[in-house]
Parts: structure tokens; C-alpha cells; sequence
């Protein structure tokens, strides 16, 4: 009996907090209507054989006869998963729930895998946990640096590809008739709207939320759509675990953790 309740209190603790307060509810109600509106109430007028043969035409780099826009979009959305796991996994290293399965997901659907996350992660401003091989890579500035690098050739390819007001006129008028283009399209925006609570922990586990000008990258990475978070991973120290917080606080930290 008195292992049962220990194990009893275990659980409870373990999913303590995890469904309740604010981010849960907010999250876990722009997940549900998300998900409605995609499935539901989304424009159809696209047949499904002509969705995923376009489907399998982006992926597999066959882009002659697509509208560049649609292309620029498409792979921009392979950009933004591994951008949350630059910021998701490093975070989930301080969770009771594991990031990974969330953004291994997210390579598929997006938005659909990573606001379930973030409606269950809670407020987590330091990093205590020893640094794997994975998180030493995703740690350093250089792989956003890579990133930021291959998000600008992909807008200058879409944006200097043919006529480009034919190419928004068309992109519009897609928009409002496949289901593939219109989700698409709201996935990108959520995704840029929904960066902040991890921009912020981020922020503070690199003790970057002492400085004078972090107010400014904050807003810049919350706010300046897709490039701005890209700046931020550019120039982002790296993250103080538990040992070397301390020592840290006791030297310049902008020399020690910007490379």
C-alpha cells in the first residue's frame, strides 16, 4: 500500500503543472483552433491526386512550372523546424516532457507538432543538465549563422525568379483555393508568432537577459518575421550549465560565451 502511493505521488508529480496556467490554455486553444480551421473549414478546391504530386515535385527539387514564391515557402518551412530545435531541445533538457518527439514532428506538420509542446512545457531560465554532443552543436552561433546564410538564398531565389507581381497575383490565387498552400501559409505565420516564451527562457540560460540591449534582440527576434530569430541564434552566447554559471558571473560573460 504505501509503495502504491509512492509511486501514486511520483505520477502526480511528474505531470504536476503540466495542464494548467496560462500558456497551456492559450497554446492548447490556438492548437485546437488550428486544427479545426486546417481540416474544416481551410479552402478545398484542389484535388488531393494534384496536392501531392506537387507535393512530391517540391521535395524531390523538380521545381520547374511552380511558382517560385510556393518553392521559397515550402523549404522555409524546413527552415523553421530547425530553428525550434535550436531553441526546443536545449529547453526540454529542463521539462518533465521530452522536446525531441515534438520537433522530429514538427519536420512533418509543423505547427501541428510544436504548439502542443509549448502548451505543455513550463517557464525554464537555466540549464542544469550536462551538455550532450547534439546540444553542444546546436549551441553554437555558427549553425545559426548557417541557417540565417540559407534562409537569404532562398528569399533572393524567390524573389528574383520571374515576374514578381504575376508571382504574387498567382501565389494569392492558390492561397485561396488548396487546402496545401493556405495551411502552409498559416503554419509559417503561427510559427513566427509563437517564438517568444522559448526566445525568452533561451535568453536568460545565456544570462543574455542582463544586458542592456537584450530588450532590443528580444523584440527584434520576437518580432521581425523569421529573420529575426535568425539574428538571434546568429549572435546568441552560449548557454551556462550549472558548473560554469557561477564562474561565468565572475568574468566578462559577452568574451567568454560569444564564440
Amino acid at each position: 500500500m504505501i509503495e502504491k502511493n509512492k509511486a501514486t505521488r511520483a505520477s502526480s508529480g511528474l505531470f504536476s503543472g503540466l495542464f494548467s496556467g496560462p500558456s497551456f490554455w492559450l497554446f492548447g486553444l490556438l492548437w485546437l483552433a488550428f486544427s479545426l480551421y486546417a481540416f474544416v473549414f481551410a479552402p478545398d478546391e484542389v484535388s488531393s491526386s494534384a496536392t501531392l504530386d506537387l507535393i512530391i515535385r517540391l521535395s524531390s527539387g523538380q521545381w520547374q512550372g511552380i511558382n517560385p514564391l510556393i518553392v521559397t515557402l515550402f523549404n522555409l518551412m524546413g527552415i523553421w523546424p530547425m530553428i525550434y530545435a535550436y531553441l526546443a531541445l536545449i529547453d526540454g533538457a529542463g521539462q518533465k516532457i521530452p522536446a525531441w518527439p515534438f520537433v522530429s514532428a514538427s519536420f512533418g506538420v509543423g505547427a501541428f507538432a510544436l504548439l502542443p509542446y509549448l502548451a505543455l512545457r513550463q517557464h525554464n531560465p537555466t540549464f542544469t543538465a550536462a551538455k550532450s554532443r547534439l546540444v553542444k552543436v546546436l549551441d553554437s552561433p555558427w549553425t545559426g549563422r548557417s541557417l540565417l546564410l540559407a534562409t537569404l538564398a532562398l528569399l533572393s531565389y524567390g524573389l528574383s525568379q520571374g515576374d514578381l507581381s504575376a508571382n504574387w497575383y498567382d501565389f494569392t490565387a492558390q492561397w485561396q483555393t488548396s487546402r496545401f498552400i493556405h495551411v502552409m501559409s498559416l503554419d509559417f505565420c503561427i510559427l513566427c508568432a509563437v517564438v517568444a516564451p522559448l526566445l525568452r527562457d533561451d535568453m536568460a540560460k545565456r544570462q543574455m537577459n542582463q544586458q542592456m540591449s537584450s530588450a532590443a534582440l528580444f523584440w527584434v527576434g520576437t518580432l521581425v518575421p523569421l529573420l529575426g530569430i535568425l539574428l538571434y541564434l546568429s549572435v546568441r552566447w552560449r548557454s551556462l550549465s550549472s558548473e560554469n554559471r557561477l564562474s561565468s558571473q565572475r568574468s566578462n560573460p559577452l568574451t567568454n560565451n560569444l564564440f
